[in-house]
């Protein structure tokens, strides 16, 4: 799988409590890991971020992360994409540096990236709920998709199944997006993984961009891992009306989710799952309390 993976060995221990195991408890063995190397993201030749990924749909990710970033929010925005020269030490081409051209009337940062949406960036709370709406060219507010809750909580078993780099290295986050038909069945659109959960879900609003499908009206992005305030923010700025992952929300993640009109569900296991916001959207036999 190229640069997605990388070989390394590794000395195994294993503690079983035989006797055997005791003695010798050490095995030597080649392990599959998932590859990080950083991405400089430029603007026109002006360095605009950089982020820690996963090699592999890297133009999608910079497509999404414009997405994100309230930057562009349709595919004639962004003219084209390309990689900017740069080797490693061995003189091999690194492809760690994408260059995206924008189109002129697009309005381009002043200066390198100015964070509202990382849950490490310090700004919080109402202010950075404000910046999405002032920000967000795509409300799923109004979107009128219905999903029946058994079709919702089978997408997690559905996205581990295509989730191949995880199946290699067992290190890497999954999006996927879903559309559920009226049916009760499920599609599986678009599905990409990275070590950065962040940067699975630019990866599939990206590819979603350049495929000319936003808003994405009517789907479904499943997460894997939890879902914070930033994953909320991105399918907020791809007009995603529901958002499911399989671990827990964040109380920001809620509060921007009812705000932004998003359907917003965790714990989502097969057999059961939370739903936080947007409980209107779910259609479900069973009786209110």
């Amino acid at each position: 799988m190229g640069r997605v993976t990388q070989r390394r060995k590794v000395h195994r221990f294993v503690l079983d409590g035989s006797e055997q195991a005791l003695q010798y408890p050490v095995r030597f063995k080649e392990d599959v890991l998932a590859v990080e190397e950083p991405l400089e993201i430029r603007l026109g030749n002006m360095s605009f971020s950089v982020t820690m990924r996963t090699p592999g749909d890297d133009f999608d990710l910079v497509a999404g992360f414009l997405v994100s970033e309230g930057i562009v929010w349709e595919p004639t925005q962004l003219i084209s994409e390309r990689f900017c020269s740069g080797e490693d030490e061995n003189g091999v081409q690194t492809f760690n540096v994408v260059d995206a051209q924008l189109r002129p009337d697009v309005v381009r940062p002043e200066t390198g990236r100015n964070v509202y949406t990382s849950s490490s960036c310090g700004i919080c709370g109402t202010d950075s709920i404000d910046a999405v709406r002032k920000s967000s060219h795509h409300s799923p507010a109004d979107d009128p998709v219905r999903l029946p809750v058994e079709a919702l909580a089978a997408l997690p078993d559905r996205l581990r199944e295509a989730q191949a780099v995880f199946d290699k290295t067992g290190g890497v986050h999954a999006a996927g997006l879903f559309r559920i038909h009226d049916d009760g069945g499920t599609e599986l659109l678009c599905l990409r993984e990275d070590v950065g959960r962040h940067n699975a879900v630019d990866k599939v609003v990206g590819w979603a961009l350049r495929a000319g499908m936003l808003p994405l009206r009517g789907t479904v992005l499943q997460v894997s891992g939890r879902a914070s305030f930033e994953l909320v923010q991105k399918a907020a700025m791809a007009g995603i009306p529901v958002l499911a992952a399989v671990s827990a929300p964040s109380s920001l993640a809620v509060e921007l989710a009812e705000d932004a009109g998003i359907t917003l569900a965790g714990f989502s296991r097969g057999h059961s799952l939370n739903v936080y916001a947007g409980r209107e959207r779910i259609v479900s036999g069973a009786a209110e309390p």
